[in-house]
């Protein structure tokens, strides 16, 4: 049983640090494979903000993420006809390559919880992680 904030905040940085650690063949910081999936999964143009609200990161993160992307080769910005500032980016096929590629490394950990704490107890730890997300995004605002 966790008693204290400090044992609550050991165990969260373990299991992100096991679960980063099981994604580390991945050529890309996972917040920038997110959002490149994120960007595959979208019929339209992606804007910064699109990314900024979905990810609830600050816009200039998003900005530093895309940038590095593109200079990688996996996405490309294609800039607003009416407004030059703006422009919307899109996935490459270096960038499709890579998702597909790296899909079921980027999964692997989700699916060993799946697998090894079966339906009821993953089902019932995803619940409470929406929850949480849920208290943390209405503490956000």
């Amino acid at each position: 049983m966790i008693e204290t904030a400090d044992s609550a905040a050991e165990e969260i940085a373990l299991f992100s640090r096991l679960l980063m650690h099981m994604k580390k063949e991945l050529p890309v910081r996972s917040s920038e494979m997110g959002a490149l999936i994120f960007v595959q999964k979208q019929s339209v143009g992606v804007t910064p903000l699109m990314i900024s609200s979905f990810f609830q990161i600050a816009k200039p993160s998003v900005t530093s993420m895309v940038n590095e992307l593109v200079a990688k080769g996996y996405l490309v910005k294609v800039p607003n006809d009416t407004d030059r500032r703006s422009y919307t980016v899109s996935i490459t096929d270096n960038g499709r390559e890579l998702v597909s590629r790296a899909h079921s490394e980027y999964f692997k950990g989700i699916e060993l919880l799946r697998k090894r704490m079966g339906k009821k107890d993953f089902e019932s730890f995803i619940d409470l992680i929406r929850k949480a997300n849920a208290v943390l995004s209405e503490e956000r605002k």
